[in-house]
């Protein structure tokens, strides 16, 4: 484990190449977490829903937020 403040200084040296990295790979990110999605849908009966929604569809717009946050976290460190 690395000493928080080697950790953080390369972060800090690295950030623009993790947002580029982030930013060229969204698209696969959300495919495999709105297939998950898909194959949670699948498992849970309807019954034990409390609204009857398309999960993955759901899902990807909330993982689409949840990326933009962790990319203005990334940003802004």
């Amino acid at each position: 484990m690395l000493p928080k403040f080697l950790r953080d200084g390369l972060i800090r040296l690295t950030k623009e190449d993790i947002l580029r990295f982030m930013d060229e790979n969204q698209e696969d990110l959300i495919r495999y977490f709105h297939d998950e999605l898909e194959k949670l849908d699948k498992r849970m009966p309807e019954e034990h829903l409390f609204i009857d929604i398309r999960m993955a569809a759901l899902g990807e717009e909330l993982f689409r937020a949840i990326f933009s946050a962790i990319r203005q976290f990334v940003k802004n460190y």
